[in-house]
């Protein structure tokens, strides 16, 4: 009997990190390229690993205002860190009264391969845009905000919006998977050298990728005139994401003729999040309100 009450213990555990209850499933079968062999494992801290079954988390607002995010945590690639990222982020939009979307994607070495984030990517923006008017969004105010390796992913999202990377799965295929807008924080963005050091280059590429493979995955190569504008915030102490990732970026958009805004904050570091209470990262989340607001993406606050 303790025999069996163990095993039982173990399977809650290995199986308790699977979509959740209204959880939106992103693929109506398996995913293109395959996915982890799974059960999907989320830690204590709400960092994710393992993901058999890419899905998005949907946090509605009680009065939505028609502007939708979708948050994408980072963690190198190498994990999801929810926890610490999108789930608080997630909050505090919902009570902006933006609908907050989660995604949870596939990491490229856990089986789907390296195209496989950014399957789930252009698919996200896909199903939301479809399905815009059972959530009260408008499908021209849907963007995508990227922490850490995640800003590289919603980073290609933004700029590669049409890349052919999975055969169609239904009609929703057929939907634009471009953001209307980016924001981008602490972003790891370029696989140039020297500031290619990071995990998420090393999940995505390897120790010895080609100048080919280099440039296929930095973003700012990418940027042209359709790009969307982009909002993007980095501290120039990121002992992580070289912070000439966020310049080379907004050299790149500036040169396209799409508006950006950059932040570079004196202090702050790396995977702040919302931002610690009293330092230079925690003005990001009111500088990003006057900066929709002044782009028509969000409603002007009453009084």
């Amino acid at each position: 009997m303790k025999r069996l009450m163990l095993l039982c213990l173990v399977f809650v555990h290995l199986h308790g990190g699977a979509a959740p209850p209204g959880a939106i499933v992103l693929w109506p079968g398996a995913p293109p390229g395959g996915a982890a062999p799974g059960p999907q494992r989320d830690s204590a801290k709400g960092s994710i690993t393992q993901v058999d079954q890419p899905y998005l988390i949907v946090h509605r607002p009680a009065q939505p205002n028609g502007t939708a995010i979708v948050l994408v945590s980072g963690g190198g690639y190498a994990h999801i860190e929810a926890g610490k990222e999108s789930g608080p982020a997630a909050s505090w939009l919902q009570a902006q009264g933006i609908t907050a979307f989660e995604l949870v994607y596939r990491l490229p070495q856990e089986g789907g391969g390296v195209a496989a984030p950014f399957q789930d990517g252009q698919r996200a923006m896909r199903v939301i845009r479809a399905r815009a008017k059972e959530w009260r969004i408008d499908p021209a105010r849907i963007g995508m905000l990227g922490f850490s390796a995640g800003g590289h992913l919603a980073g290609m999202t933004a700029v590669e919006p049409d890349a052919a990377r999975y055969a169609p799965a239904d009609a929703l295929d057929a939907v634009s998977a471009r953001p209307d807008f980016a924001v981008l924080l602490y972003p790891v963005l370029t696989m140039q050298p020297p500031y290619d050091t990071t995990h998420a280059k090393k999940q995505l590429l390897g120790s010895h990728p080609t100048q080919a493979a280099r440039d296929a995955m930095s973003v700012e190569l990418h940027v042209d005139a359709r790009t969307p504008p982009m909002f993007i915030a980095q501290a120039l102490d990121d002992p992580i994401a070289p912070p000439e990732n966020s310049r080379l970026m907004a050299v790149a958009l500036g040169s396209a003729g799409v508006p950006v805004e950059l932040h570079l904050f004196q202090q702050g570091g790396h995977g702040w999040g919302l931002g610690k209470r009293g330092s230079e990262p925690a003005a990001w989340p009111q500088l990003l309100l006057a900066w929709l607001q002044a782009h028509g993406w969000m409603p002007q606050a009453p009084g």
